[in-house]
């Protein structure tokens, strides 16, 4: 606990309230004087562990993952990869995409692969994601920002629509699938990407990954084996039948490799 005179009290109008919204649900309303209390409250703490910390933080960066999430708030990067702050680089959005034409992310992945030298970056996908949810039930002309954002989504269900209509008695089943199937697509979208495959040619280790979080019980779940270079995608052209969904990938990858191969 902090010191007392080091950390004011919160007035009456920090107080955390509750209200019921219209679809019965509760939400929490916490103002922003209590929001820089408590971070007051975190930084003694943290300096009563520990004097230095902040110092060290302060003086270098050396992260050794690089996180690509989705930017829901029940997915906390650090947290729930037991990893303290300075150890994780993070870039977050909507259904954790990562395609070549998004600069912000691809901007991250250019720092994080070229300047911090970071070891593994991890595509992380979680069931009950909602931009998943509306690449299966929203009709492509709903109006909005985000309807386009998930096109990439909707193009991953196009080309799996035939395992996923074999589930669509199952929804849950369905939305999980494709979960798993987006995680893959930017898996793959990360390892072609001239910024990861110029490392791989300078010989910089740097391992690609691909998880799911559940949230309902907070443990990741592997969806593809580490990739280290190009050589190891030749794996997935051997997948079995229940890991076809890498295969076609690997498969799409090695077409368009080959064509340039040949020019």
């Amino acid at each position: 606990m902090a010191e007392k005179g080091n950390t004011p009290t919160p007035t009456s109008t920090a107080t955390r309230t509750l209200k019921t919204t219209s679809f019965g649900r509760q939400e929490c309303s916490v103002s922003l004087e209590k929001i820089l209390y408590n971070n007051k409250e975190w930084a003694a703490q943290m300096r009563q562990r520990d004097p230095d910390f902040f110092s060290r933080l302060a003086n270098i960066q050396t992260p050794e993952w690089l996180w690509i999430g989705c930017a829901d708030s029940r997915v906390p990067a650090n947290e729930l990869l037991g990893l303290g702050p300075g150890t994780v680089f993070v870039q977050r959005n909507v259904g954790n995409l990562c395609t070549h034409k998004d600069m912000n992310c691809m901007a991250c992945v250019e720092y994080a692969v070229a300047v911090l030298k970071v070891k593994h970056i991890i595509v992380t996908g979680h069931y009950g994601c909602g931009a998943v949810q509306a690449a299966l039930t929203l009709p492509c002309k709903t109006p909005g920002l985000v309807n386009l954002w998930i096109n990439d989504i909707r193009d991953t269900r196009n080309h799996h629509q035939e395992l996923l209509k074999k589930l669509k008695d199952e929804p849950s089943k369905q939305w999980d699938m494709l979960v798993e199937l987006n995680v893959i697509r930017q898996v793959f979208n990360v390892c072609t990407c001239p910024i990861v495959q110029a490392a791989w040619d300078a010989g910089q280790p740097l391992s690609v990954h691909g998880l799911v979080y559940d949230v309902k019980d907070g443990v990741l779940k592997e969806i593809t084996e580490p990739i280290t270079s190009m050589d190891d995608l030749q794996h997935y052209l051997e997948a079995p039948q229940e890991h076809e969904a890498v295969a076609q990938l690997s498969r799409s990858l090695s077409v368009h490799l080959s064509f340039e191969n040949s020019n």
